[in-house]
């Protein structure tokens, strides 16, 4: 377990019942002149990608970081890289297993092969800019979704309870994965994006083998290759490679 101390300037509201950790985020985001994590022990409104509901059952991490970033939209968009890597670097801390956790492109962590927590960026702001970013984080500590109810041929759900016996409490989860947070968010912001996608790519899920990328009703099959400098999916085909920036991958 990590004996790092709370990262410097970051706030820290813990609530016990909450609709959405991102939704109370951007009503939190007027007042708030730093950044400030956001743990709900239970979510009555929990919601995933595309707006899918997150199941959020009291002694699962539900987590929101809010922030006010000054970048352009798309590099703003990179710090669910920064998520990832930081999400498992927790999980390696609470565990002492490396080689169990891998990351899923675009913002999933996995567990022995199956999904163990989910990131959602949303945003705020006008015109092109983002004045607040709330970085929604679920993670499967004690119980997963009943894998019946999970779309055919995505990732089977797990929990880090299930998988690896380690019974960890949100509240000192997020002990953990503030300072890893922390430390990813002060290389993006002073070295870009290159060493999160080096380090990134070093714990891909999948890199080089074949997958199937789905963008709304087209699906494309082909080696997955690389992440690009925009963090987009490079998938190799018989014709070429092609550049992804926003997809669902099942493998």
């Amino acid at each position: 377990m990590s004996g790092e101390p709370w990262p410097e300037g970051v706030g820290r509201r813990l609530l016990d019942t909450v609709d959405s950790t991102n939704a109370e985020a951007f009503r939190l985001a007027p007042q708030s002149a730093g950044p400030c994590w956001i743990l709900g022990g239970e979510q009555t409104a929990g919601r995933g990608r595309r707006a899918r509901a997150w199941a959020s059952p009291r002694g699962n991490f539900h987590g929101t970081l809010l922030l006010h970033p000054t970048e352009p939209a798309a590099q703003v968009a990179l710090r669910s890289f920064a998520a990832a890597l930081a999400l498992r670097e927790a999980f390696v801390a609470v565990t002492g297993l490396g080689a169990a956790f891998t990351l899923k492109w675009p913002n999933d962590v996995l567990l022995n092969g199956g999904k163990v927590a989910g990131i959602l960026l949303e945003s705020s702001g006008a015109g092109q800019g983002v004045q607040h970013l709330a970085i929604g984080i679920g993670v499967n500590l004690i119980a997963a979704p009943d894998p019946a109810l999970v779309e055919a041929g995505a990732v089977r759900p797990v929990s880090l309870l299930s998988e690896t016996g380690v019974r960890v409490t949100p509240e000192a989860f997020l002990e953990v994965l503030a300072p890893a947070y922390a430390r990813w968010e002060a290389s993006f912001v002073t070295e870009g994006f290159a060493p999160l996608r080096a380090e990134w790519l070093a714990h891909a899920a999948r890199l080089g083998e074949a997958i199937r990328a789905r963008t709304g009703t087209e699906t494309r099959e082909g080696i997955f290759e690389t992440i690009d400098d925009s963090g987009a999916l490079i998938l190799r085909q018989s014709r070429g490679s092609v550049a992804i920036p926003a997809a669902e991958v099942f493998f």
